[in-house]
């Protein structure tokens, strides 16, 4: 672990791990080690992943790595051609990939392109692989899903409740 880049990937492997990924070279590929393998080094149609995410047998996600420091904001776009860059013979849930991290192994972000205004956003650990999987079966996301509440039932609420719940249904999910 002497360079930066070495430490990162150390620590990411270790995250991955502690959210119940199998971590794999892509020479010693066993899709069937786990629920959810992550494979260093995936080659695709854009480059080479840094982690594939496959559950299931099925890619899912992909992990652009960095060495801490470098700003993760802005990396989006690296990990996106990784997300579309998978190969057409494997199987997906999706494509493009749907869950796109980015990490020094200090902070990740992920962004889920099912939301209907995809982001990046801080998480404080890697989603464990059962619930990608869940989120895959799903055809939208928690965010798609907020944008279409049902209508306000205001029996037995004071007019502020009435007036409060109004305005939060007509303001954009974040």
């Amino acid at each position: 672990m002497s360079t930066p880049e070495a430490r990162a990937r150390f620590e990411i492997d270790r995250l991955l791990t502690a959210a119940g990924w199998v971590v794999q070279d892509v020479a010693d590929l066993n899709l069937m080690a786990g629920v959810g393998v992550a494979i260093r080094e995936f080659p695709l149609a854009t480059g080479f992943a840094d982690y594939l995410l496959v559950v299931a047998q099925k890619a899912v996600g992909a992990v652009e790595a960095k060495k801490v420091g470098v700003p993760l904001i802005g990396v989006e776009a690296q990990s996106a051609k990784y997300g579309a860059g998978l190969p057409p013979h494997l199987k997906a849930w999706r494509r493009p990939l749907p869950f796109l991290y980015e990490s020094t192994g200090v902070e990740t972000f992920v962004t889920d392109g099912r939301d209907p205004d995809p982001r990046t956003r801080r998480v404080f650990a890697f989603h464990r692989p059962e619930t990608l999987r869940a989120w895959a079966q799903e055809s939208v996301s928690l965010r798609a899903r907020l944008r279409t509440l049902p209508p306000l039932i205001t029996t037995g609420l004071w007019p502020a409740q009435v007036e409060r719940g109004t305005e939060s249904r007509n303001v954009p999910c974040r």
